[in-house]
Parts: C-alpha cells; sequence; structure tokens
C-alpha cells in the first residue's frame, strides 16, 4: 500500500457511485492501482444511499455518511457535516449520492493531480491521480448514455471499464471492486478483484460467474420479508441451484 502523510493510506482511484431509478438499488464500482480497494472504499446501505471515500483514504467517511442518510440528511448536507467532522479534509476525496438521487462531492486541494469529480441525478464519478479528466467524463456519459432497464451492476461495470480505457490512474492497474446493495441488510453483489494485471475486466468476469452461480443461490435465501428462505431443495434442484 502507498503511505501518506501521517501514516495514512492514500487510495488514489476512479470510482463512480449511483442509484437506480428503477429498482432503488444503489452502488459502488472502483478500480485502482493498489490492492483490495474493495475493503477501504465502496459503502452502500439498502434503502439509505452509497459513499465512495479515497484519495488519503478515510474509511469512515463512508461510514459516517451512510449514518448520516440514515438521518434523512441529503447528499450535500452529508458532504458538508463530513467535511465538519473529519480533520484533515484537504487531502480527502469522496462522493455520496442519497435516496432521492441527489448527489455530491468533495475532492480536497491536497489530493493528488488530476484530480476532481462530476455529480449529477443519481450518480457521481470521482477520481485522483489520474491521467486526465476524460477518464470521468467517459464515465459520466457512460452512465447516462445507458438504458435505465439495464441492471445497475452492468451500468456501473460499463463505466468503470470505459473509465479505464480513457486512461484511470496514471499509476497503472491492481484492484477493482463492485458492491450492490438492494432492499436486505446484506449486499446484492459484493464483488472484489484484490490483485490482478487487468482488474476492471476481471471484475466483469467475476460478475458473469456470480450471475450463473451465486445470484440463484442468493434468490432464495432469507430476507426481512421472509426471514426462512425458499430453501425448497426439489425445486432448487429443478432450477440447477443444487445438483445431485
Amino acid at each position: 500500500m502507498v503511505k501518506g502523510a501521517r501514516g495514512m493510506v492514500k487510495l488514489n482511484t476512479f470510482s463512480i457511485t449511483a442509484r437506480c431509478e428503477r429498482t432503488g438499488q444503489f452502488g459502488v464500482a472502483v478500480s485502482t492501482a493498489v490492492p483490495a480497494v474493495g475493503m477501504l472504499c465502496p459503502f452502500a446501505r439498502a434503502g439509505v444511499g452509497a459513499v465512495a471515500t479515497q484519495s488519503f483514504v478515510n474509511p469512515y467517511l463512508g461510514i459516517w455518511g451512510l449514518d448520516l442518510l440514515s438521518e434523512g440528511k441529503t447528499a450535500e448536507e452529508a458532504v458538508n457535516a463530513l467535511l465538519e467532522r473529519d480533520p484533515d479534509p484537504a487531502k480527502r476525496q469522496f462522493a455520496v449520492v442519497d435516496g432521492q438521487g441527489n448527489a455530491a462531492a468533495h475532492t480536497g486541494e491536497e489530493s493528488d493531480t488530476w484530480r476532481g469529480h462530476l455529480t449529477g441525478k443519481n450518480f457521481a464519478v470521482a477520481g485522483n491521480m489520474l491521467v486526465g479528466e476524460e477518464t470521468l467524463q467517459a464515465m459520466k456519459e457512460s452512465f447516462q448514455g445507458s438504458e435505465e432497464g439495464t441492471p445497475l451492476a452492468e451500468r456501473l461495470l460499463s463505466a468503470l471499464q470505459v473509465g479505464q480505457d480513457a486512461g484511470g490512474d496514471k499509476r497503472g492497474r491492481q484492484s477493482a471492486a463492485l458492491l450492490v446493495v438492494e432492499k436486505e441488510d446484506y449486499p446484492l453483489l459484493d464483488l472484489r478483484v484484490d490483485d490482478h494485471a487487468d482488474p476492471v475486466p476481471e471484475l466483469r468476469r467475476i460478475y458473469g460467474v456470480a450471475q450463473e452461480d451465486l445470484l440463484p443461490l442468493t434468490s432464495v435465501m432469507p430476507t426481512k420479508e421472509n426471514p426462512a428462505g425458499s430453501y425448497d431443495l426439489k425445486e432448487m434442484r429443478a432450477k440447477g441451484i443444487l445438483q445431485d
């Protein structure tokens, strides 16, 4: 890991934080040139919102941000409150999307260049130590141009890929992650590539595996409405979830 001032982990990265208008899902997709970005950057809570935290990363901005949103704060109000609470906001970069699809972000002046963020209805893209602004522009255009009926996970992955294709992190590539929540307190998807020569395509490959082998299983897991789950063994065998 790259160490910054005062021993903080400096997570130079590019990310998209978003809400699906159709389903109410929230998600974050992120990639960087240090390992295990999924451990520190993406945060999301069903029915509440999503936060991506990066640069000289403070994971508590994700935790605190979701708590603020759960209290009814808007994305902008949450950002302002986080700037007051964090002891060194000039080194931080983070993005917030709330339950109504409002988006707000902060890029501290001590984040490495190129640095910046863009926001719009239901999304925010942010990055630092990038090749240039074209990474974020490409991600914005990808998300805004994607079909509303397309699953949020696929929209996020597509935005991440075009960001990588447009330059991405100027130091190279190492890890990527995708986090999506829907209705439950556990994630709909929490996929990670912790160390790979080309992590974004690898993350998409893992998403394809999850569609085939994971999502059928999670579709019958316990939920708030059905705490027992739908573990009908005969039906699960018929659907190919279980093998004899």
